[in-house]
């Protein structure tokens, strides 16, 4: 039975969600015992997706023509069906963070390495866990899960309320 951690259906929904987004930006969010322990599962479950779907691309050959006229053939490389089904779906169960400015980074240097990304969150999710966790799974004998690792850090001041760290496993 799920937690209902003291607020109603939508609130429930995106605070888990909130916090899962966090979690997959940041790599490590502190919360409560019962928020992680639902984001645990959350975060297992959006994983697992891009897990089994991100080495599903086309290569396609496109030919195009550049402003003297001459053609000349590209490969293009895109999602393929079951690719892009995942890709929309994690788009509906996470909040889309954007990528911040670095301390001593110019804005012209910021707008050139963000250019050509749309959804950075979906990204990483795609280009930096699903690999890493697909190799993990072909290490375990196809045995994947356990994305996640939670903390215990004792009583809150205040409410007493349980305080936990989750954090992704390397």
């Amino acid at each position: 039975m799920a937690r209902k951690l003291g607020v109603n259906a939508t609130q429930r929904i995106a605070l888990i969600k909130n916090q899962a987004s966090a979690l997959l930006w940041h790599g490590k969010i502190e919360t409560t015992e019962a928020r992680a322990k639902e984001v645990a599962s959350y975060v297992a479950k959006i994983i697992t997706l891009a897990v089994n779907t991100y080495a599903d691309t086309v290569e396609e050959a496109v030919t195009v023509k550049d402003a003297a006229g001459k053609e000349t053939s590209k490969t293009l490389i895109k999602d393929g069906v079951k690719k892009l089904n995942a890709r929309r779906k994690i788009m509906s169960l996470v909040n889309d963070l954007q990528e911040v400015k670095g301390f001593k980074e110019s804005k012209p240097d910021f707008k050139k390495r963000t250019k050509a990304v749309k959804y950075p969150l979906i990204e990483k999710i795609f280009d930096e866990y699903a690999p890493k966790y697909a190799a993990r799974k072909e290490e375990n004998n196809g045995v994947g899960g356990g994305y996640t690792r939670i903390y215990k850090l004792g009583a809150r001041k205040g409410d007493a309320a349980e305080k936990a760290i989750i954090e992704l496993v390397d």
